[in-house]
């Protein structure tokens, strides 16, 4: 288990299938009642014609733009006063930008250095042959020697197109800042919405990696809602019903013998070569 300052990472778009990843930090966010205490100007990373701004409305019916952009939070001063563990953790979601990228790890760096943290954590989701009816698997894997021997990893053997975690991952190890990453794989057949069940994995996976205890209940309503929609339109569709019923034999047979983590870093990496190279595909 990791302890100190910890840093979780999420970044909606290329890195961000169904919005798992995202989705869990935001959920954390609001478990904490975390406040922005940093963040990056989106002036000078964001094309605004690709990710663009959003007009919302507030509880007195006023318009404001939301946009674009990476923000570094903490817990509140009164959640910290409950839960005094919680002045160590950090949050860091966003958008990922779309242009800049050595200049936006740089500027992100100073901010983690400022904090002094001594762990970061990023999330990553795929889409993948898997069934909506599992939990979502969650592979850990990181380049650093002292956490791949503290949760017996085996290093990445990828090489292609990378999305900004692995820019991040690579200026913050070149810094002395261990980075270990958490992707999970969420079912392809239903890529077009948000994954609540994956998100309660994150936070599982989330929960025995670090001193933290990350709640998921409000979450668990939105994952029954989100399998019993999927299961209808299964209903209604021979052939979906039929290859969901396959990939939850595979995956029966995969978690019978127990894969190890070797087997699922080799399906990671598969989806990783067979992806588009298109950052923001996912979003």
């Amino acid at each position: 288990m990791l302890s100190g300052r910890i840093l979780v990472v999420a970044f909606e778009g290329w890195n961000d299938a169904t919005e798992a990843a995202s989705g869990a930090v935001k959920a954390i966010a609001e478990q904490i009642q975390a406040m922005t205490i940093d963040a990056v100007d989106p002036e000078d990373y964001y094309d605004f014609q690709f990710s663009r701004p959003m007009l919302e409305l507030d509880e007195d019916g006023n318009r404001t733009l939301s946009w674009p952009g990476t923000e570094l939070m903490q817990a509140s001063k009164e959640q910290i006063a409950k839960i005094p563990a919680l002045d160590d953790l950090y949050l860091l979601i966003g958008t990922e930008p779309s242009r800049r990228w050595l200049s936006f790890a740089g500027e992100v760096l100073e901010m983690v250095q400022d904090r002094e943290v001594d762990y970061v954590i990023m999330l990553g989701a795929m889409l993948a042959d898997v069934p909506h009816t599992r939990p979502m698997q969650v592979f850990r894997s990181s380049q650093n020697p002292a956490l791949r021997e503290l949760f017996d990893l085996e290093p990445s053997r990828y090489e292609g197109p990378v999305g900004i975690l692995t820019v991040l991952s690579q200026a913050f190890e070149a810094e002395g800042i261990p980075v270990l990453s958490l992707w999970g794989s969420v079912p392809h057949y239903v890529h077009n919405t948000s994954n609540p069940k994956a998100a309660i994995s994150f936070l599982s996976e989330l929960t025995s990696v670090t001193p933290f205890a990350f709640d998921s209940d409000t979450l668990t309503e939105l994952a029954f809602e989100w399998e019993r929609s999927i299961d209808e339109m299964a209903e209604s569709d021979e052939e979906m019903a039929a290859y969901v019923t396959q990939l939850e034999t595979s995956r029966d047979e995969l978690d019978s013998q127990q894969a190890s983590g070797d087997a699922l870093a080799k399906e990671f990496e598969r989806y990783l070569r067979q992806r588009p190279d298109s950052p923001g595909d996912q979003g």
